[in-house]
């Protein structure tokens, strides 16, 4: 197993980009030819690349199940495209990252082996990017998705509003709030522009004492009326690593990976 830190430049956000990924090379010294499934990771608000193995087994269960995970950071754009100030999140995202860091490492370029997950602003990222770039990603998976877009469009400015909440601050991520619905970054809109067939497979879960549950919720009970293919789970938590480190393993049991198989490592010794 390799955990690798990568700087390269990026055409989307023009600037140089760190991003982490767990590639699990050991299991290619006997199959040379093994090309790897892909789970590219967001990361939440007030968070970077380093978060998921910091604050989960990731690392560990990756390399039972021949996973290679791709961490990049999002800062707190939310993983949107921003003409306005020339940021293209999402674009990164869903094209510039795969077409990277497939041709860094031995991964699969197929659908069906290509995932995308986060957690909170990552969740919302997750989703918005699987569903507008499905025809690269077969799954998609969100932990405690900030699913907010209507809160958002009313917004306000004042001492007493947290940042994320600020009118200004949102303004400066997705541009004209008035446009966000129906937008490409709506992530109903989305489903409703799309035939059935194409959307990929969706995992939600969100922590029963969780703030955000209720619009976690409403987004699976629309799911379901839309006749799209979602699984959701509840369970004790609030919005923290806690939760998201027992649930993303519960990803990686939805994902339809290989069967496990435990490599040579510090903590696998017999």
């Amino acid at each position: 197993m390799a955990l690798v830190q990568v700087d390269f430049f990026s055409e989307k956000l023009m600037r140089t980009v760190t991003i982490n990924a767990i590639i699990p090379v050991d299991k290619k010294l006997n199959q040379p030819n093994k090309k790897f499934k892909t789970l590219y990771l967001l990361h939440g608000i007030f968070g970077n690349y380093t978060d998921w193995v910091c604050g989960t087994r990731i690392q560990r269960w990756a390399q039972d199940h021949d996973l290679a995970v791709i961490m990049p950071s999002g800062e707190n754009k939310f993983y949107v495209d921003n003409e306005n100030s020339h940021e293209y999140y999402s674009q990164f995202i869903g094209e510039e990252l795969v077409s990277i860091t497939r041709a860094m490492f031995p991964l699969s370029q197929r659908r069906e082996d290509t995932f995308i997950a986060g957690l909170s602003m990552g969740g919302y990222g997750a989703i918005i990017n699987g569903l507008k770039y499905y025809q690269t990603f077969g799954y998609i998976a969100a932990l405690s998705s900030a699913l907010l877009i209507d809160t958002f469009i009313n917004a306000e400015d004042g001492d007493d509003v947290p940042y994320m909440y600020k009118r200004s601050y949102l303004t400066s991520v997705f541009g004209d709030l008035h446009k966000l619905k129906g937008s490409d970054k709506d992530y109903k809109a989305l489903i409703q522009n799309m035939a059935i067939k194409d959307v990929p497979a969706i995992y939600m879960a969100c922590g029963t004492d969780d703030s955000l549950i209720k619009e976690n919720r409403d987004y699976r009970d629309f799911l379901l009326q839309q006749r799209i293919n979602v699984t959701y789970e509840e369970g004790p938590g609030a919005h923290e690593w806690d939760f998201w480190d027992r649930y993303i393993e519960r990803v990686l049991e939805w994902l339809p990976l290989d069967e496990k198989n435990e490599g040579l490592s510090s903590g696998h010794i017999e």
